[in-house]
């Protein structure tokens, strides 16, 4: 059984620590179940996309209220 507030690792590059907007974004875009998380760099890679995109994303995702951030 895992404890909510234990520290997640990227699933990619080992990161330590993940922050609780990394964590959100991991599971707003990719699955709200997540058991495997991705630090910034790796999701912005794996999606695709830059960082500054996703900076903006938890941003518009806080202001609507999202229960992940």
């Amino acid at each position: 059984m895992g404890n909510a507030m234990e520290s997640k690792v990227c699933y990619v590059c080992g990161k330590e620590n993940l922050s609780k907007n990394e964590i959100g974004l991991t599971k707003k875009l990719l699955n709200k179940n997540a058991k495997r998380f991705y630090c910034l760099d790796c999701l912005a890679e794996y999606l695709e996309v830059d960082t500054e995109f996703l900076l903006e994303k938890v941003e518009e995702f806080k202001m609507q209220g999202c229960i992940f951030f």
